[in-house]
């Protein structure tokens, strides 16, 4: 394998959902003949969806190999000691033409003994939001286990859920143990923790094209729930052009809004990968001479390796994620 890393790109894995609609073909420019398009899997070393390297002489390697191969050169020497051949992010973009389940994460004791993978901290940035489309995050109220239970039980959870009518930027940053739902119309980019454990409570009395309910996991929630939370999920941030501008950091994953109207200068002084996520417009990642495109619908891996590079684009707005 070519020992000389750059910016890399991946094939998107797209995922069919009951919940999904078209934006990622029609906005994001996906190409897929899905009916139902729900996620973007962007950057994936989730079992049976590792993402393949789409661009360069590295191209048709999985994440996995690469990681096994490049070791810290490729996630950041630190990264590697914590997490070994197992990268730490899932990079999505979702399209909810309905409402997605009402659902939460356990935290990472919980996923480790119960499912032998990290837990799922998380954040939404809002891409793109029909008129009067919501995102569900928390409680509109004080809850109580026994509360909650009895809601859930005389089906009138909505009535205790929080909904915020939503517009183009604004990012939520959800814990483990938080209740939430991207609402129908809502698209977002997400970043999380590397795993898939979701634990789904309601449904909306769905049923698929053969008349089935998707499975509920209210045994296994109830545990997972954190009712003391503060309201603090919303998330403000600066957006100075030309500067990365933190929006989220925490142990798991530091995220900064960054819009480019001109050529910039950049240093990794992190040891740790930086992926970017287009948002809107485009631009160009320029490293030792090399430059790789990137657009709206597109992300963007720079290995640890790489310290300096550059971002040039008129009009570009970009996401910056680290750990």
């Amino acid at each position: 394998m070519n020992n000389t890393l750059y910016p890399l790109k991946f094939n998107p894995i797209l995922k069919d959902k009951i919940w999904g609609g078209q934006k990622l073909k029609t906005i994001l420019n996906k190409e897929s003949d899905l009916p139902n398009i729900g996620e973007s899997w962007e950057i994936s070393d989730v079992e049976g969806d590792t993402s393949i390297v789409l661009n360069g002489s590295l191209k048709g390697h999985s994440l996995k190999e690469l990681l096994e191969t490049f070791k810290g050169h490729l996630i950041g020497d630190k990264n590697y000691k914590v997490f070994g051949d197992k990268f730490p992010l899932l990079i999505k973009f979702i399209d909810a033409r309905e409402d997605l389940s009402i659902q939460l994460h356990p935290n990472d004791e919980l996923a480790a003994k119960r499912h032998n993978s990290f837990g799922k901290t998380e954040m939404w940035y809002t891409l793109q939001a029909d008129k009067g489309s919501n995102l569900i995050v928390g409680f509109n109220q004080d809850m109580t286990s026994e509360k909650y239970l009895s809601h859930l039980e005389d089906k009138t959870l909505t009535k205790i859920l929080n909904f915020d009518e939503v517009k183009v930027g604004d990012t939520y940053f959800i814990e483990v143990g938080r209740i939430h739902a991207i609402g129908a119309g809502v698209m977002v980019a997400e970043i999380q923790q590397t795993s898939d454990i979701t634990y789904r409570v309601y449904d909306w009395d769905r049923v698929d094209d053969k008349g089935n309910e998707r499975a509920l996991h209210n045994d296994l929630a109830i545990d997972a729930f954190d009712f003391n939370m503060p309201d603090n999920f919303r998330v403000a941030y600066s957006k100075t052009e030309n500067q990365s501008n933190k929006m989220v950091s925490c142990s798991y994953f530091t995220t900064s809004y960054l819009k480019v109207t001109e050529t910039l200068k950049k240093k990794n002084e992190h040891d740790s990968f930086l992926i970017y996520m287009c948002v809107e417009g485009d631009a160009e990642i320029l490293v030792n001479g090399i430059s790789e495109s990137i657009k709206k619908g597109e992300t963007i891996l720079l290995p640890a390796a790489i310290k300096d590079y550059e971002i040039a684009s008129k009009n570009a707005t970009l996401l910056e994620v680290y750990v």
